[in-house]
C-alpha cells in the first residue's frame, strides 16, 4: 500500500516542524514503516518515504525539514541496505536506542522548562516556543509538560512603561522622606486593612472589611488631613505628592506605575525571584495573585538591542521585511564605513554576529521568495488565484514593493444573476436580489447602480443604490438594474436586470362611512393622471384626491381604489389598486347619563350603569384628563382611541362592570364604523391599599406603621378591642371605631397611636380614603391583629446564712400561667443587663408555674473595679413581658 503524503505531513511533517524542524527520533515514526518487519517492506517504505519528502520540498515551509531529513538519511543508510539483505538487527537496535533517546529528550525540554518557571512556576508563551524551536520537542508536548508540573503558561501582563506624572521622581522622593511604603499608603495609611490589587484596577479592604475607593474624594480626604497638621518640611513633601494625586493622571494607573518601578529597581539590583516576590508581599503589600504576575510580569520586560541585530529585528518585528533585506545587503560593506554612511551603530564586543547573519538571511529568503510569488501573480490568468499569490507574497513581505497595488486591481468573478422586483404599498417599491460572487479570495463587495431607458455600463453610468432595495426610484419609467462585484480598486462584469415600471398605488387611502354615505380620501400620486374608483365591480365617480357615494345603510361595500398612468403608447395603464370594505350606518348615539359605584365583593371593580344607546356600541374608556371633547360630539374614533385607554366591561345589569386601576376620567363613548360619540363622564378615584402594614405594642398603646399609599391624602384606620379572656372561652368583641388620618397627621406623629390595654387583643385595618361627591368613600383594607400581652412581676430576695447564701424569685400574675423559659442573668459592672445575651446565664427553668417561687443560690460578685454586679430574669415567650423590681433589688454589692 503506497503512502498517502497528505496524511504523511499531516502526522509526520507538521509536528516535526512545530518541535523546530526537528525530525522524529524514532525511525518507525519517521519512516512510517509497517509492522511487523520486512526485509521487502522497509526498502519498499523508505523509498516511498523519500519521495514524499521530494514532494513536499516544493512547500518552503517543509524545505528547511526535509533538507535535515536528507542529511540524516546519509547517516541511516547503512541500516536500511543491511535491512534489505535481509539483515533486520542494526534497524531493531536502532529503533529501541530512538525511543530511549526520545524520552531523554522530553526530560530535558521538561529540566528547561521548569528552570524558565523558577519558582513563579510560570512562562511566557515565547518561552516555551524557544524551548521548542531548540530542544525538538513540540510546543503541544511541552504545554503538556507544564501542565502536569503545575507550571502556568501565560503572556506577561502589561505594565506602564512611562509615569503618568511627568515629575513623578520628586513624588517617589517625597514618599520616602515621609515614610510611606507607596502611593496607596500614603492616601489611606493606616486605612488599609489588607494587601491591595493594582492589575485591574485598584481594590483594597478598608475598616469593618468595607472596600477602599481610590478616587478624588479620597485624595481631598487626606489633603483635608494634612492641611490641620502644622507646616514644616512633612507637609512641603505632602504638597508634592498631593500635586501628583491632584494633576489629573489616572491615579490606578499612577498607584500601579509606582509599585512597577520599585520592582524593576529590585531587578536592576539584581534580585533573585524569591526576593522580588518578598518584597511584594511584606514590603509593598500587594495581593499574592498580583504579587506573583507583577513579578513575572517585570522579569520579563526586554526592549530591542542594538547594532545590525538589533536593527534588523526592530525593522522584521515591524514587517518591513523588503526594508531589513536592504538593509542586510548594505551591512556587507565594513563595519566603520557602514556607521559612517549608513548611520547604523557599529558592532560592539558584545553583539551577537550569528545572530545578525541570521536575520539577514530570513530577511533575503522571505523576499526572494515573495518575489516570486509576484511574478507568477503577473504570469496567472485566473485573478483568484493570482490575489491568492499575492496575499502570501505580502503576508511573508508587507512592504514587497509593487504587491499591494497589483492585488488591488485584481477583480473578483462577476455575480451570476440579478432580479429586481416592483412592490406596490409595501413602503419597498423596488427589491433587489442576486447570488453573491464565486470568488472567495479577499474581502469582496457589492455596488448597485440604476440607470433609465438603458442598462448601466460601469460603477459611475449611473445612480447608486444603497443596499438591497431602492426606496426612491423614478415613476412610470423604465428602469434598469446592475450589480457589481468589486475587490480592492477593480469590479468584474455587471449582473443586469430590468426593465423594471414602478407605479405608485394611491396612499393614505381611507373610506369613511357616514349616515346612508360613504366618502373617500386619499393621497394621489404626483405622475399619475387621474384616480379610478370600483364599487361592487361598477366605476363610480371620483376626482383627484376623493369621492362621495351615496349607498344605503347596513350593507357592507367593497371599494376599488387604483392610480392610472400613462403608458408610452398614447395609453392608459391602471394599478392593481387599493382594496377596502366599508357598512354605513346612522350614526351613534351617546351615553347622556350614568352612575358609577365600587363593586362590595371586589373593591377594585366598579359598576357603571347607564342606559343603552340605540345606535352604536357603547364603551368605557379612562382618561388622565378632563375629557376635550364637548359631550354628543361625533369624533374618529382613532382620535378616541390615541387620547384614552379602553376598559375591557362586563356586561352587566344596566350596564358595563370595569377594573379601572389608575384614577382618572371615565368616559362613556358609543361606536359605529370608526367614528364615536362622547358621552357621560365620571371623575374615578384610584384608591390602592397600603402596603408593609406593621402594628406592635409599646405600652398602653399600639404603634400602627405602613408604606403610605401613592396620590393618597387620607387613610381610615378601623379598631376593635376584644373583651374577655380569650383562654375562658369568654372573649367577645368590642365596637368598632373608626379614625380619617392625614398624611401630614401621620408623617407628624411617626405612624399611628391606637390606645389599647395590654392584656387584650386587638384587630385593626387601613385603608386609604378619599372624597368623590361629597362622600367619603374607601378603597380595598389591609388587616393585621395584635396578640395580648400578659405581664408577669417578679421579685428576688437574699437569704440564708453567710456562709450560703440564696436567692428566691417570686413570680406574680393576675391569673395563673407557665413560663415557657425563665433565665437569671448576672453581668458585673455598672451597666445592667438589657438582654438575655448582656452577660452570664446563671440558671434557666422551663415551663416555669405562676405565681410561684425559684431558689439558687447567690452568685457571687466578679473582681470589676465596681466592686458589684446585676442580677436581672428575662422571659423566653412571645405572649410574657417581665415587670422587673425596683433597681436596688437588682443590684448585688461585693
Amino acid at each position: 500500500m503506497s503512502i498517502d503524503d497528505a496524511r504523511y505531513q499531516r502526522e509526520v511533517l507538521e509536528p516535526a516542524r512545530a518541535a523546530g524542524d526537528q525530525p522524529p527520533e524514532d525511525l518507525r515514526v519517521r519512516y512510517a514503516l509497517p509492522d511487523p518487519l520486512t526485509s521487502a517492506a522497509v526498502a519498499a517504505r523508505v523509498k516511498e518515504v523519500r519521495q514524499c519528502w521530494r514532494r513536499a520540498r516544493g512547500q518552503l515551509k517543509y524545505r528547511k525539514l526535509i533538507d535535515r531529513l536528507e542529511a540524516e538519511h546519509r547517516e541511516l543508510a547503512p541500516l536500511f541496505a543491511a535491512a534489505e539483505r535481509g539483515d533486520l538487527g542494526p534497524l531493531a537496535g536502532r529503533l529501541a536506542g530512538g525511543r530511549e533517546r526520545t524520552r531523554e529528550r522530553r526530560a530535558q525540554a521538561r529540566a528547561r522548562l521548569a528552570d524558565a518557571a523558577g519558582m513563579l512556576r510560570a512562562v511566557a508563551p515565547a518561552e516555551v516556543e524557544g524551548i521548542a524551536r531548540t530542544s525538538g520537542v513540540s510546543r503541544a508536548e511541552l504545554e503538556e509538560l507544564a501542565a502536569a508540573d503545575r507550571i502556568e503558561v501565560r503572556e506577561p501582563d502589561p505594565l506602564p512603561a512611562a509615569a503618568p506624572y511627568a515629575a513623578y521622581r520628586k513624588v517617589r522622593e517625597s514618599l520616602e522622606v515621609l515614610g510611606r511604603r507607596h502611593l496607596a499608603d500614603f492616601v489611606f495609611g493606616g486605612r488599609l486593612k489588607g494587601p491591595i490589587r493594582v492589575l485591574h484596577g485598584f481594590a483594597a479592604p478598608g475598616p469593618g472589611g468595607r472596600p477602599l475607593r481610590l478616587d478624588a474624594a479620597a485624595v481631598a480626604a487626606t489633603a483635608a488631613e494634612w492641611a490641620r497638621r502644622g507646616r514644616d518640611t512633612s507637609t512641603t513633601h505632602a504638597d508634592t505628592v498631593l500635586a501628583a494625586l491632584r494633576s489629573g493622571a489616572d491615579l490606578a494607573e499612577l498607584v500601579r506605575y509606582d509599585l512597577v518601578d520599585r520592582l524593576r529597581e529590585r531587578v536592576r539590583q539584581r534580585a533573585s525571584e524569591r526576593a522580588l516576590l518578598r518584597y511584594a508581599l511584606e514590603e509593598l503589600g500587594v495581593e499574592r495573585d498580583d504579587a506573583h504576575r507583577l513579578v513575572f510580569a517585570v522579569l520579563r520586560e526586554t526592549g530591542p538591542g542594538g547594532g545590525t541585530a538589533g536593527r534588523l529585528r526592530v525593522l522584521l518585528d515591524a514587517g518591513e521585511v523588503y526594508a531589513a533585506a536592504e538593509l542586510a545587503e548594505a551591512a556587507r560593506i565594513p563595519a566603520a564605513e557602514l556607521a559612517e554612511a549608513a548611520r547604523i551603530p557599529a558592532p560592539g564586543p558584545g553583539e551577537d554576529a550569528d545572530e545578525a547573519r541570521t536575520l539577514a538571511a530570513e530577511a533575503r529568503h522571505r523576499v526572494d521568495t515573495a518575489v516570486r510569488l509576484r511574478e507568477h501573480a503577473q504570469a496567472e490568468a485566473d485573478p483568484d488565484r493570482a490575489w491568492l499569490l499575492l496575499a502570501d507574497a505580502v503576508r511573508l513581505v508587507p512592504d514587497l514593493p509593487g504587491a499591494p497595488e497589483h492585488q488591488r486591481r485584481l477583480p473578483p468573478r462577476p455575480v451570476p444573476s440579478l432580479r429586481a422586483e416592483a412592490e406596490d404599498g409595501s413602503g419597498v417599491p423596488v427589491r433587489l436580489s442576486w447570488e453573491p460572487s464565486p470568488s472567495t479570495a479577499g474581502e469582496v463587495t457589492y455596488r448597485v447602480v440604476r440607470r433609465k431607458g438603458r442598462p448601466p455600463g460601469g460603477v459611475a453610468d449611473g445612480d447608486p443604490v444603497e443596499g438591497r432595495r431602492d426606496d426612491r426610484p423614478p415613476v412610470n419609467v423604465p428602469l434598469f438594474y446592475a450589480v457589481f462585484a468589486c475587490r480592492g480598486d477593480a469590479a468584474a462584469a455587471p449582473a443586469q436586470a430590468g426593465p423594471v415600471l414602478v407605479r405608485p398605488e394611491p396612499r393614505e387611502v381611507e373610506l369613511v362611512p357616514g349616515d346612508g354615505v360613504v366618502t373617500g380620501r386619499w393621497r394621489c400620486p404626483a405622475e399619475a393622471v387621474r384616480v379610478e374608483v370600483v364599487r361592487d365591480g361598477r366605476a363610480i365617480p371620483a376626482g383627484r384626491e376623493g369621492f362621495q357615494d351615496r349607498v344605503p345603510n347596513g350593507t357592507t361595500h367593497h371599494y376599488r381604489v387604483s392610480a392610472v398612468y400613462a403608458d408610452g403608447d398614447g395609453g392608459e395603464a391602471a394599478t392593481p389598486g387599493v382594496r377596502a370594505a366599508v357598512t354605513p350606518s346612522a350614526p351613534p348615539e351617546p351615553v347622556f347619563e350614568l352612575s358609577a359605584e365600587p363593586d362590595p365583593s371586589d373593591p377594585g371593580l366598579l359598576r357603571v350603569r347607564f342606559e343603552r344607546p340605540r345606535h352604536g356600541v357603547p364603551e368605557l374608556v379612562l382618561l388622565d384628563r378632563s375629557p376635550p371633547w364637548p359631550r354628543s360630539a361625533l369624533v374618529r374614533l382613532e382620535e378616541v382611541r390615541e387620547a384614552s385607554r379602553r376598559l375591557a366591561g362586563v356586561p352587566s345589569a344596566g350596564g358595563l362592570t370595569v377594573r379601572p386601576g389608575a384614577g382618572g376620567w371615565l368616559l362613556a363613548v358609543t361606536v359605529a364604523e370608526g367614528m364615536a360619540a362622547v358621552g357621560a363622564c365620571h371623575r374615578h378615584v384610584h384608591l390602592p391599599p397600603p402596603r408593609r402594614l406593621v402594628a406592635e405594642r409599646r405600652g398602653g398603646y399600639v404603634h400602627v406603621g405602613f408604606d403610605w399609599p401613592p396620590d393618597v391624602t387620607e387613610v381610615e384606620l378601623a379598631w376593635r378591642v376584644r373583651a374577655g379572656r380569650p383562654d375562658n372561652g369568654a372573649a367577645h368583641a368590642g365596637p368598632l371605631e373608626r379614625e380619617v388620618v392625614t398624611r401630614a397627621a401621620y408623617d407628624t406623629q411617626g405612624g399611628i397611636r391606637v390606645r389599647a390595654p395590654e392584656e387584650l387583643p386587638v384587630e385593626l385595618s387601613v385603608a386609604a380614603a378619599g372624597t368623590v361627591g361629597g362622600a367619603l368613600v374607601t378603597g380595598p383594607p389591609v388587616t393585621a391583629e395584635v396578640a395580648a400581652r400578659v405581664l408577669v412581676g417578679y421579685d428576688l430576695e437574699r437569704g440564708g446564712p453567710p456562709w450560703r447564701r440564696s436567692l428566691t424569685i417570686r413570680l406574680t400574675c393576675a391569673r395563673p400561667l407557665r413560663i415557657r423559659r425563665l433565665v437569671l442573668v448576672r453581668r458585673d459592672g455598672r451597666v445592667m443587663p438589657h438582654r438575655a445575651s448582656d452577660g452570664e446565664v446563671v440558671a434557666d427553668w422551663e415551663h416555669v408555674p405562676v405565681p410561684g417561687e425559684l431558689s439558687v443560690t447567690l452568685p457571687k460578685p466578679g473582681d470589676s473595679a465596681s466592686g458589684g454586679c446585676w442580677l436581672r430574669c428575662f422571659a423566653e415567650d412571645d405572649v410574657i413581658e417581665l415587670r422587673d423590681p425596683p433597681v436596688r433589688r437588682l443590684q448585688v454589692a461585693r
